[in-house]
């Protein structure tokens, strides 16, 4: 099948590893131009260094802390600048931390609604512009399950990931007569240096050894596994594709089969 997204400008922030790495990667398998944004340069150079590899397209790397004011305007003004357009967002960074209500003061709360809520939204008013101009245009958030059936122990998350869901549904009744679609994508318990670091968390706080802890997750998967980054990377990629063009203001899962409800 042909995507059609050859040549087409992808920015993916949060690359440098786990989930938006294996975006980055994906989309540039497809013959898409990269630019690709985590906080750490270092990162990013050796992120930019295995893509090249595998696809011989060549990531521009743009570092910057997307809860700083005004990082995520200049990510999106240094991928045109030097790619032409931007044509795909895939909105990605990392997750709040994990806890109960009464583990987290006002300071996280905010610092994390600076990162997980308004880097979404100052990403999104950077790129609408170019891309209602060409009425052509794919905005993807990277979410989580948690949208579909909150997980204990993770209240910042679930409050603020269904926080850019309603963004995004909002938004996508907007701008789809303008050619631009926008979805969410909700993955479920997947294989990255962020659900190890949840492993670690949960194992303290309840007493319990990591392998339990996985053991838990993938029980309570009906696939009965975790997931792979490349498993979302591939439902991102055709989401960013012309073959999907009718698909906007959706969110859909990427969990085996974890989250219970119907819709």
């Amino acid at each position: 099948m042909d995507l059609k997204i050859q040549n087409k400008t992808a920015l993916i922030t949060g690359a440098s590893s786990g989930l938006g790495y294996a975006a980055a990667l994906t989309l540039a398998e497809e013959g898409a131009k990269i630019a690709i944004n985590s906080r750490s340069m270092e990162n990013l150079q050796k992120a930019a260094a295995l893509i090249e590899k595998r696809t011989h397209i060549k990531p521009v790397c743009i570092d910057g802390d997307l809860a700083d004011d005004g990082v995520a305007e200049k990510i999106v003004e240094q991928t045109i600048k030097e790619l032409g357009s931007a044509d795909i967002l895939v909105s990605n960074c990392g997750g709040p931390p994990a806890g109960l209500f009464d583990q987290h003061d006002k300071e996280t709360w905010k610092s994390s609604v600076d990162l997980t809520l308004l880097s979404a939204i100052n990403l999104s008013r950077a790129v609408l512009p170019g891309m209602v101009e060409k009425k052509w245009g794919r905005i993807i958030f990277i979410t989580s399950v948690a949208v579909k059936q909150p997980i204990d122990n993770l209240i910042i998350s679930n409050t603020l990931r269904a926080g850019v869901t309603g963004f995004a549904k909002s938004i996508s009744n907007e701008y789809a007569s303008d050619g631009v679609t926008i979805n969410t994508v909700c993955p479920g318990y997947t294989e990255t240096e962020r659900l190890t670091s949840l492993a670690e968390h949960q194992s303290e706080a309840n007493n319990k050894s990591i392998e339990d802890i996985y053991t838990g997750w993938t029980q309570s998967v009906p696939a009965a596994r975790l997931g792979q980054p490349d498993e979302l990377a591939a439902l991102i990629t055709f989401l960013a594709s012309d073959r999907a063009a009718y698909i906007t203001g959706t969110s859909i899962p990427v969990d085996g089969g974890y989250a219970k409800g119907l819709l």
